[in-house]
Order: structure tokens, then sequence, then C-alpha cells
């Protein structure tokens, strides 16, 4: 197995496993790209059918656990504020939210989790969850693609394309805790 398809094996089960470091392996990967390692369009596609199985079992977690395992999750930081976003706001604008919940921290966990434990059906969510996951994986691997296309010192190149992540994610945040705040 060459250096290219361990990466990819590995990019999967990072990215199957929820709470792993999906950006980071990401973003590592789209620097390979960009530096020949292997092609952007397959780490996407990669990471996005890993991303996606994580959602539908997260879904079947929530569906069948309830909020039971939210309640579990709440008590840390984190969840607690993309649960308090995510609430109220997946009632009303179910599809969107879920594809914007992907830019959250773990929103994308907790989304999945609320959507089945709302109960939401199977053809609601699969859609919304394969968009979101699909434009969340190429944004940052194309972030990493970048970062790989501007410096060629593999890195400098990622802690430039985690710089700009850390940047991006910040301001995300920043705008959801006073969104919520606000409600």
């Amino acid at each position: 197995m060459d250096g290219s398809t361990a990466g990819l094996v590995l990019l999967f089960v990072v990215s199957l496993v929820p709470l792993l470091p999906t950006e980071v392996t990401l973003l590592g990967m789209g620097i390979a790209a960009a530096q020949g390692g292997t092609s952007l369009a397959l780490v996407i596609a990669v990471a996005s059918a890993g991303c996606l199985a994580s959602d539908q079992a997260l879904y079947a977690l929530g569906r069948f656990g309830g909020r039971a395992a939210l309640d579990r999750l709440s008590r840390r930081k984190k969840f607690a504020d993309g649960l308090g976003w995510l609430d109220g706001r997946l009632q009303r604008h179910p599809r969107p939210v879920l594809v914007v919940a992907r830019w959250l921290p773990s929103g994308g966990t907790i989304g999945a989790l609320l959507a089945g434990s709302l109960r939401w059906p199977m053809a609601e969510f699969f859609p919304a969850s394969a968009v979101g996951v699909t434009l969340w994986t190429s944004y940052v691997a194309f972030l990493g693609y970048a970062g790989g296309r501007m410096v060629t010192e593999p890195g400098i190149s990622l802690l430039l394309s985690l710089g700009v992540a850390l940047i991006l994610g910040s301001v995300i945040t920043y705008g959801m805790r006073r969104s919520v705040r606000a409600t």
C-alpha cells in the first residue's frame, strides 16, 4: 500500500468516527493533493463517504436512543452551544440548517443526532446530510489544497491552512453564539 492509499484509508476512518480530527486530516490530504500525492476529487469523495456514513449511524442512534444521547453530550459546553443553536432552527428550516450545521463545532454530530431524535423522515435527512457533507468536505479539502499550492513545504502549508480554518471557524462560532444569546 503506497502513502496516498494509506492516507485515503486513514481519512475514511477518521471521517467515519465522530469526534476524531476530520478537519485536520482532510486539510492534510488537500495539501497532499496539491503537491501531486493524490486526486483532490478522490480526497473529497472519500471524506464525504465517511462523513455521510457517520451521519447515518448518528441519525439511527438519535432515532433509537432518543434525547438521552443528546443529553449526555450536552454536558460539554461546545455541544450545548451547538445544540442550543440547532434545536430551535431545525424545527423551522430543517434542510438548510442541517447543511449549515456542518460548519459549527461538532455541528454535524449534533445535527444528525437531533434529526434522529426528532424522528425526521430519512427521505428528508439523507439529502440534507449529503449536501452538507459534500459542501463541507469540499471546503476543507480546497482550503488544504490552496495552502498546498501557495506554500510547497507541507508543514508550513498545513499550518497556514489550519490558521485560516481556525479563523473562519471562530467567526462562525462567534456568530452562532451571538445568535443563541439574541434568541
